[in-house]
């Protein structure tokens, strides 16, 4: 059973469901709400677009930055940093993320935007650029969402920064002129400064983790870790969800005009990025499960590996191919099919969770980590 269903035939994880907010019930409602909102708004409101991408912060809407801050600020004021060393240590789930990661996952969407769109280059250009832009802000959502390790997830992301910032510009210089060359493909060029990736880091990682952080030291320490995990994380949970929603809608309204006048081309482009969550999720998680990693680690590793980071992926196709270029397109599309697919996944995580690992299966709440419960 969903963390996140509302019926159950266990009378113990009925009194669990029973506590959970209304806003974790029906999860996947809100979300789809919000694309359809935006969409909407974006569609129907004259100028909406312009207005909101008018600030911005890295190339990123400032909406659309301030709601990924809020989003991830209460997830990382969960992580309990003294445990850190404990993921560090597991060589199996740096190795593995490393690989799925760096190795597979630029493969992979190169495979399958040579394969699906052969003869529409500026949307295999962007869904490239995209596989190459690893996962640092909404996977620890995804991973929060199906009870993942939360750790383990802040030390992956922050591998993936560093690893972002040494390797986006020579991975795309690879899959998009290299690479192509070789096999007697067209080739493409990717103008992107270190810095620019650098800033992206800092600013949609460094600053909530960096806040998430004192929030636990300073909180701890003024109150102990008991009132801080049963008191204060409780409190500030649903801000995570409210600043997930608050993007979605953002997101969407930005291009919703670009998004529903061309239904064809968006098909085309979300095909590939299916077949992509798809692979790289299930790839993953029975990579985790060969290593002998245990569900928390196996789910972290997943989403990570499966996630993208889509607000640089569309800054560096605004920057190197213009706002209204396919490369762009592409880049957009890829949270409008992300988000509803991680979020079955999140379902699908769950649902394994009790097949595969029972002796794991004991359920906390996301907005609420010091409920206790059983199986979801």
């Amino acid at each position: 059973m969903s963390a996140f269903s509302t019926q159950t035939d266990d009378p113990a994880e009925a009194g669990v469901v029973g506590k959970l907010s209304t806003l974790d019930r029906f999860l996947p409602v809100w979300i789809l709400a919000a694309m359809v909102v935006g969409l909407l708004a974006g569609r129907l409101i004259p100028g909406l677009g312009e207005a909101l991408g008018a600030v911005a912060i890295d190339g990123v809407s400032l909406p659309i930055a301030l709601g990924l801050l809020v989003m991830m600020y209460p997830v990382l004021a969960k992580v309990r940093y003294d445990r850190l060393d404990t993921v560090t240590g597991d060589k199996r789930l740096l190795v593995s993320s490393l690989i799925l990661n760096w190795l597979i996952g630029p493969a992979l969407m190169f495979a399958l935007a040579w394969l699906l769109l052969p003869d529409l280059p500026e949307y295999r250009t962007g869904l490239i650029v995209v596989g190459l832009a690893r996962c640092i802000a909404m996977v620890i959502i995804w991973n929060d969402l199906a009870c993942g390790d939360r750790e383990a997830a802040a030390v992956l992301v922050a591998v993936n920064s560093v690893f972002q910032v040494i390797a986006f510009g020579a991975l795309g210089w690879f899959y998009l002129a290299v690479l192509p060359g070789w096999l007697g493909l067209p080739t493409a060029g990717l103008d992107v400064s270190a810095w620019a990736i650098v800033r992206s880091v800092l600013i949609f990682l460094g600053i909530p983790l960096l806040a998430g952080y004192l929030t636990r030291r300073f909180g701890e320490r003024a109150k102990g870790r008991e009132w801080y995990e049963a008191k204060f994380l409780p409190r500030i949970g649903p801000f995570a969800l409210y600043g997930l929603l608050f993007t979605i809608v953002i997101l969407f309204a930005l291009q919703g005009d670009a998004i529903t006048s061309r239904p064809l081309d968006v098909a085309r482009i979300a095909l590939p990025l299916l077949v992509y969550f798809a692979v790289m999720w299930a790839g993953s998680y029975a990579f985790g499960r060969a290593v002998g990693l245990g569900y928390e680690r196996t789910t972290t590793l997943a989403f990570t590996a499966a996630g993208n980071n889509f607000e640089l992926a569309i800054a560096v196709a605004i920057a190197t191919w213009g706002a209204t270029s396919g490369q762009a397109l592409a880049g957009v599309v890829g949270p409008l099919i992300e988000v509803p697919v991680l979020v079955a996944l999140v379902y699908v995580s769950l649902w394994l969770r009790r097949r595969l690992f029972p002796a794991t299966s004991t359920f906390t709440s996301p907005n609420n980590p010091s409920s206790p419960g059983t199986s979801p």
